[in-house]
């Protein structure tokens, strides 16, 4: 199995990065495969509604994009991890969530999905709310832990003092891949749910 993971943070070892490491070690000792992408201090523009994706399946911007949707595709899951900006997800993490999740056509079903946000003090459950609609509109599970998938920290590395977090991203791990291997086992026994043509509803005709 493998788990895709996005950074957003420019900081590569941040306390997002400290929350990470956490999942890391509990994918690690149950053998899934993990790739990080550090994207936080990267240039990702955003999506200028181009439509150019619309034949190819990919963002005529040829950037990390494309490479972490090719990555998505092979995997079974997916983690997005940001600190908090204004009760928001940083934007250049968003810029490419956007773009990836709006140029790729691949069936994103049943593929699992994880949000950690981090932050001194407020903002975590905007932010996290925030980054669970890119998983609800495209059919992926959203795991949970035994509270929000937050942790706390202002200066690098003081989210290791955050014994809750901690816990929070570690059990979040350990859903994660009991989820995978159901819905693997799941889909071997059943197939896949079902689909219907997408309707399309618009309000100004």
């Amino acid at each position: 199995m493998k788990v895709v993971i996005i950074n957003g943070s420019p900081r590569a070892q941040g306390n997002t990065s400290i929350a990470i490491d956490e999942m890391v070690k509990v994918f690690k000792s149950e053998n899934v495969e993990t790739e990080i992408y550090q994207i936080g201090n990267k240039n990702i523009r955003g999506c200028i509604a181009c439509g150019a994706c619309m034949p190819t399946g990919r963002c005529a911007f040829n950037d990390v994009v494309n490479e972490i949707s090719a990555s998505f595709e092979e995997a079974d899951g997916l983690v997005i991890a940001t600190p908090v900006y204004y009760a928001n997800a940083n934007a250049t993490l968003i810029a490419c969530l956007d773009r990836m999740f709006y140029s790729s056509h691949f069936d994103k079903t049943m593929k699992v999905g994880a949000s950690v946000v981090c932050a001194r003090r407020g903002g975590l459950s905007a932010t996290y709310d925030q980054l669970n609609k890119y998983f609800s509109i495209s059919s992926m599970p959203i795991v949970s832990s035994n509270y929000w998938n937050s942790i706390h920290g202002r200066m690098p590395g003081e989210a290791i003092n955050d014994p809750e977090g901690l816990q929070t991203m570690r059990l979040l791990a350990t859903n994660m891949v009991f989820l995978m291997k159901s819905i693997a086992l799941g889909k071997k026994e059943y197939g896949l749910p079902d689909k219907e043509d997408k309707i399309f509803t618009h309000f100004i005709r």
